[in-house]
């Protein structure tokens, strides 16, 4: 974004001996004139993710007081960026109207939520409260989520949708094979929920000989789906055979649908299967699923920065890929708030993460190599 200062030149991250946060934006401690107005027509960008080290409650907690220090000491808007929405998986309640009204929940819905809080709702509303003017975040799943926070913040609920970032990789990688108009490629959305997204990312690769596959999926209990062909899938099986398939959602916690996805689309022996994810939570439990050899590779993005952490990959890392997106963050930040785009001698929006003990890593290494070795000098 061009901002030259470091953040700790900006604001000091106070803790009291009782433990309890202070946020203090530091100012000219000579200047008594301007006091409470060191902030006066600025516009404060909070960035927030999710960290190792603090849990995500300590972390909404804090952006509540910072964006509190900025609108007291005369801030003229607060904007949050966070990309991977906080609480966004609770949005629901025990009562029908504590959600989307224009969803059919049935009582099996409706119990599941039993004595439960609406939090999503709660994190919108305490972060208005707080001072936040507008929320910019990343392929949230939620349509309640997408709705009830542009009501709370009055349509300045900015939720980018990766599509570019997908495209460009898949058109510029070697990570999966197909031919010209992308003969031998096959798209795939787990469950209806997704469909609409990946119909998208069909359209937007403008491959017009790609496949589209729609998945249905059953939950038997809170780890265990049953996956089968959705009876509106305009593609069957004996379509996809020996294809590269890639299946996408926008986020994964347990792995357990994925994995199940993926061993239900291995009957049909295609060529590769790819899991893209926007939102990776890298639990023990999910590592350890995902290793499954029906996951040929995992593209996410850093929207949950810990995955960029090699222990955290664990065995993932030997065919685990992370796309970087910071840039492309900056480059919509600065439309949003109709600022000059940051310039830089790269034009990507995007970075490529990965472990040395990725296959397609080695593989490129050492073609590196073996162009060396073709142009050496006699």
């Amino acid at each position: 974004m061009g901002q030259l200062q470091d953040v700790a030149d900006q604001i000091s991250m106070k803790r009291f001996a009782n433990t309890e946060f202070c946020p203090r934006f530091i100012s000219d401690e000579t200047d008594f004139d301007r006091i409470g107005h060191k902030m006066d027509g600025k516009s404060i960008v909070i960035v927030s993710a999710s960290s190792l080290g603090m849990s995500r409650q300590s972390l909404a907690m804090r952006t509540f007081m910072i964006a509190r220090a900025a609108k007291e000491n005369g801030a003229a808007e607060v904007i949050l960026v966070e990309p991977d929405l906080f609480y966004s998986a609770q949005d629901r309640g025990p009562r029908p109207e504590l959600g989307d009204p224009n969803s059919d929940r049935d009582r099996k819905d409706l119990k599941k939520f039993d004595g439960q809080p609406f939090t999503a709702k709660l994190y919108a509303e305490l972060l208005k409260l707080s001072g936040v003017d507008a929320v910019l975040t990343v392929h949230n799943h939620s349509k309640t989520v997408r709705k009830m926070f542009t009501e709370v913040f009055n349509g300045r609920y900015h939720d980018l949708i990766p599509y570019e970032i997908y495209v460009d990789y898949f058109l510029n990688s070697n990570i999966v094979n197909y031919g010209p108009e992308g003969e031998g490629l096959a798209l795939c959305a787990p469950d209806k929920g997704a469909r609409e997204f990946v119909k998208e990312m069909f359209a937007k690769l403008g491959l017009p000989k790609a496949k589209f596959v729609l998945l249905d999926k059953e939950r038997t209990g809170e780890r265990e789906v049953q996956i089968k062909l959705h009876a509106e899938s305009e593609t069957t099986f004996e379509d996809i055979h020996g294809h590269d398939i890639i299946l996408f959602d926008d986020m994964v916690r347990t792995g357990s649908t994925v994995v199940k996805s993926c061993q239900f689309l291995k009957q049909i022996q295609p060529g590769k299967t790819v899991f893209a994810v926007s939102h990776f939570y890298a639990s023990e439990e999910g590592r350890v699923k995902m290793a499954n050899t029906a996951i040929d590779e995992i593209l996410t993005l850093n929207t949950i920065p810990t995955i960029l952490n090699r222990d955290v990959q664990g065995r993932l890392r030997k065919k685990l890929v992370v796309l970087k997106i910071e840039k492309w963050l900056a480059i919509n930040l600065c439309r949003i708030l109709n600022l000059e785009e940051p310039e830089g001698e790269d034009d990507s929006l995007y970075q490529i993460d990965m472990s040395s003990k990725n296959a397609r890593w080695k593989r490129k290494i050492w073609l590196s190599e073996q162009l060396r070795t073709l142009h050496k000098p006699s």
